[in-house]
């Protein structure tokens, strides 16, 4: 039987699709295809390749032959089954061709997908999260969509140098703020500083503090904690920053300085 009469067979009328449509249609029928599932004129020619290159391969193409799915979709769709995955992670018309991709390299990688498939993520912010899976890194810090993928970014780089990122997992800090501190945070994070002292460092760095003045081993965490607190009240730190007073000593000469500061500002009312 050649073409023209499995196109009777089909009852496929010529009139119902434009050249390429018919193009694909013959594709199929010259393969021993079931066209019928495809010979629709609902479906655009790249979606009917689409279809026809499941078909060719045996595949469960009921999955995808739906004209809600875009072609790009369709091909996501097709491609993971190709890869027997569980396609019914993403197969969904919510998610675009891009989200289904990211989904789709998530599965290949066997990573924990449910962490990010969900239409709330953009693509780039799936990407990231992705990123972060693929690298063992605790994705559940940054996995939320009220950050955007440029901060998912800064935050995913700074779980990757082993940085406190909590000091700027805050929406309030856009990307380029994020990256700053991010920064400023690899340049403190040294063997010579104790845990405590980091934290006294990135403290200051999170109040948008010179820790300059006393980011040094010299001083004990203690003693940073006074500086730091000095340098919030806007107080002149200078007057005791000095590894020869103790942190005690330091927390009294502080509040000496707040007590006049107060006294001063009280006169001048």
């Amino acid at each position: 039987m050649n073409i023209e009469q499995k196109l009777k067979e089909y009852n496929i009328k010529l009139e119902d699709f434009n050249p390429l449509q018919m193009e694909q249609i013959r594709y199929g029928l010259a393969q021993g295809l079931d066209v019928s599932i495809y010979a629709k004129p609902e479906f655009n020619v790249n979606q009917m390749n689409q279809i026809r290159k499941g078909l060719a391969q045996e595949l469960d193409i009921s999955v995808y032959a739906d004209p809600k799915f875009d072609w790009l979709q369709m091909k996501q769709i097709l491609k993971g089954l190709e890869q027997e995955l569980d396609v019914s992670v993403y197969a969904n018309p919510e998610f675009d061709w891009q989200q289904m991709l990211q989904i789709r390299k998530g599965l290949e990688q066997r990573l924990d997908v449910d962490i990010y498939a969900d239409t709330k993520f953009n693509s780039n912010q799936m990407h990231e999260i992705r990123q972060g899976l693929e690298a063992g890194l605790d994705v559940s810090i940054y996995a939320d969509p009220k950050f955007d993928c440029y901060q998912m970014q800064q935050i995913l780089w700074g779980l990757e140098q082993g940085l406190d990122v909590s000091v700027y997992t805050d929406t309030r800090f856009n990307s380029l703020q994020m990256k700053e501190i991010r920064l400023d945070l690899e340049f403190y994070t040294d063997p010579k500083y104790n845990p405590d002292q980091m934290k006294q460092i990135s403290l200051g760095l999170l109040n948008g503090l010179d820790v300059s003045i006393y980011a040094d081993p010299k001083f004990d965490s203690y003693q940073m904690n006074q500086i730091r607190q000095g340098l919030e009240q806007g107080l002149d730190v200078s007057v005791y920053i000095d590894p020869k007073f103790d942190w005690e000593q330091m927390q009294q000469i502080r509040l000496d300085l707040e007590k006049e500061k107060q006294e001063n500002f009280e006169l001048n009312i």
